[in-house]
């Protein structure tokens, strides 16, 4: 049986320390952030459970949750490739089934399917045990729009991350 992983992160640093400079130790060792890895302002672990997860098993995890958002889709719905009307429709469906996937999985367990797969999940700076339906409605559609999940600051954290007070960590 599946048992819940404990709420990362513990101890988060303040939300301006993003932006504001002087929050880094600045020793040797650091980025031009004062970090030494990617999610250590926000109390994340170096490597292992619990750390930032990377962008790679963040694309991935997305693209696999595509193909069975697609996949579900094509139960109800043949998709046609000669026909381009017919592929327009499906695509359609297709990234609704998305959303709903994503909303759902992500917003009441911390992964999508996807995010299952590449042994990622999303959790709360707060420490909150659940990511939250509305929380994970704006995470998916920002998703959507691609751009501010793309970029990403020295932590690993996109501008979605950011806007929902979220971090990807690896659980495993």
């Amino acid at each position: 049986m599946w048992s819940a992983p404990p709420a990362y992160p513990r101890r988060v640093a303040r939300w301006t320390g993003e932006w504001l400079p002087g929050t880094g130790d600045g020793g040797q060792g650091t980025d031009q952030h004062g970090s030494r890895w990617p999610g250590e302002k926000l109390g994340l672990p170096e490597s292992g459970v619990g750390s930032a997860a990377s962008g790679g098993a963040r694309l991935l995890g997305l693209i696999v949750d595509l193909v069975v958002a697609a996949l579900v889709t094509a139960i109800f719905l043949h998709p046609s490739l000669q026909d381009p009307a017919a592929m327009q429709e499906f695509n359609l469906w297709s990234g609704g089934v998305w959303a709903v996937i994503s909303v759902i999985s992500a917003g009441f367990f911390g992964f999508t399917p996807g995010m299952a797969v590449v042994g990622v999940r999303v959790a709360r700076l707060d420490g909150a045990a659940l990511v939250g339906p509305l929380r994970a409605l704006v995470r998916a559609a920002l998703t959507f729009v691609l751009i501010p999940a793309a970029v990403r600051n020295a932590d690993g954290r996109s501008w979605l991350d950011r806007l929902t007070g979220t971090v990807v960590i690896r659980m495993r």
